[in-house]
């Protein structure tokens, strides 16, 4: 499932008009029946219905929806917010037939006027301002939005809540805060985004018909599904051994963290790797061995100084790295003397993306297998940016600093932003407030390596590490075997048998 901007859909939309015939009247009837089938699946047709309109196609969607819905047997009363004249093209065409059908349609220009009319319905269908929104809401839409948002009913917004903008990087002025969004054909970027994702409430796709060829050359960001999770995920072979699982070092571990590399090591075997060896202090050993029994050991004299040629040739021998957990922020040149000598998938997390940035802008045509794992505090540290604004903007951080750094990013937070060196996208949205622990970063580090060593591409690796480790700490709620309260990294660990389960 692609994500875009307003712009992509714009010109995705001309694709299908131009390309693949597909008359623009033709979009919007299906746009319209489509969300008016929703409608009729989750809500009582007992319900008096209000559908406010505006100019554009999101306008011109509700006079579709408005006929399906009477056709239904709905109670149905079209607010018009706007003057004739600006009600063009297709949506005229589809007003006209909604004139034909039924004379429930009133012109509104005043908020305390909808306000008025609106107390009489229990749902308003919001179907006014459509992608295109930037910048300041003007009077008397303005109005009209706070009138919609105070009043105490169901709303339902057609595409995008009126108001918001579709990208992300770009302030809110106001928009309808909905409790149901029906998004046409592909999510909106500010889907995705912290400060936006909250107004689309709960949010379904309806699809209209546009080719997935109109897609190809406009989008660059994914969603990810659970069908393409199963369609991707490696099958064990019958004659599958050790090595062919992966070979995979987990580095790092003070000993005040001993618990971090017990938890990827944990978490990487338990999501399918062959072999985990994990290198530490010495006095680290027995404490991580004894709740990790299958994992080996490499003893690391300290986490400070850069590596030895005898170290080296022993990481030699692996299929990827993940490094940094509990490593601690005392000054070390071991990431840098490992990112330089070998040549394999690092993974960096944690204490390690202190250490990276030291070096960050040093060498960078070497990282094309580097993928770092920070949360938005982590982010804001590498790229010297206040978190709010990669919150307001995480996709186009993100891409902007991965083709910079020639790294993967795997941008963590309730929707986790996967990002290649060369700026494709892909999203994971599972998870919930359980994971707001401290250990749930090393568990899904553990789950990272193993991944990559598992899939031929980093990108797809990253995207079924990120939504495996979501999902097991979703099953663990939905199954009631743990609250959000009480889940710990360890139960997530656990948890993945449950989702693999899922996937077979």
């Amino acid at each position: 499932m692609y994500i875009v901007t307003a712009e992509e859909m714009y010109e995705i939309d001309r694709y299908a008009i131009e390309k693949g015939g597909i008359a623009g009247k033709l979009l919007m009837e299906n746009a319209g029946s489509q969300v008016a089938h929703q409608i009729k699946k989750a809500y009582d047709i007992n319900q008096r219905i209000a559908i406010v309109v505006g100019s554009g196609n999101n306008g011109g969607d509700g006079f579709v929806i408005a006929r399906y819905l009477v056709d239904y047997g709905f109670d149905v009363t079209l607010f018009q917010l706007v003057a004739d004249e600006k009600i063009k093209g297709d949506a005229a065409y589809h007003k006209e037939l909604w004139l034909n059908q039924s004379d429930k349609l009133e012109l509104v220009t005043e908020s305390n006027q909808l306000k008025d009319r609106l107390i009489a319905y229990h749902l308003v269908v919001d179907a006014i301002l459509g992608i295109g929104v930037s910048g300041e809401i003007r009077e008397p839409i303005r109005g009209m939005i706070e009138v919609i948002n105070q009043l105490d009913l169901t709303r339902i917004s057609v595409d995008i809540p009126s108001g918001l903008p579709a990208n992300d990087g770009e302030d809110v002025d106001i928009a309808v805060k909905a409790d149901q969004t029906y998004i046409i054909e592909a999510p909106k970027v500010s889907t995705f985004c912290e400060p936006t994702s909250n107004y689309y409430g709960n949010w379904d796709i309806v699809k209209i018909g546009i080719p997935t060829s109109a897609y190809l050359d406009v989008a660059s960001r994914r969603w990810r599904t659970t069908s393409d999770v199963q369609a991707s995920f490696p099958n064990r072979g019958t004659y599958a051994h050790k090595g062919s699982n992966g070979r995979g070092v987990i580095i790092g571990a003070q000993p005040t963290m001993p618990g971090s590399v017990l938890l990827s090591s944990r978490a990487a075997l338990r999501s399918g790797a062959g072999l985990i060896t994990v290198a530490t202090l010495k006095e680290n050993i027995s404490i991580i061995a004894n709740g990790c029994v299958e994992a080996t050991y490499h003893v690391l004299p300290n986490l400070i100084d850069r590596l030895s040629d005898k170290d080296l040739k022993a990481f030699d021998q692996f299929d990827a790295i993940a490094v940094g957990m509990g490593m601690g922020r005392a000054k070390s040149e071991l990431l840098s003397s490992l990112i330089e000598n070998l040549d394999k998938p690092v993974v960096i997390d944690a204490d390690g993306l202190y250490h990276l940035k030291t070096f960050l802008d040093q060498k960078a045509e070497k990282r094309a297998n580097l993928i770092i794992t920070p949360h938005y505090g982590e982010m804001a540290m590498l790229s010297n940016l206040p978190v709010s604004e990669i919150k307001k903007a995480p996709f186009e951080v993100s891409k902007q600093f991965a083709i910079k750094h020639n790294l993967y990013i795997v941008l963590k937070g309730k929707n986790t932003i996967i990002t290649t060196p060369n700026g494709t996208q892909m999203v994971s949205n599972q998870g919930n407030p359980g994971l707001a622990k401290g250990g749930t970063g090393d568990v899904l580090s553990g789950i990272l390596l193993t991944m990559i060593m598992q899939h031929p591409s980093i990108l797809e690796a990253l995207a079924n590490g990120s939504y495996i480790h979501g999902m097991a700490a979703d099953l663990l709620i939905d199954l009631k075997q743990h609250t959000e309260i009480d889940l710990l990294a360890t139960d997530v660990i656990e948890g993945l048998s449950q989702v693999f389960r899922t996937l077979s």
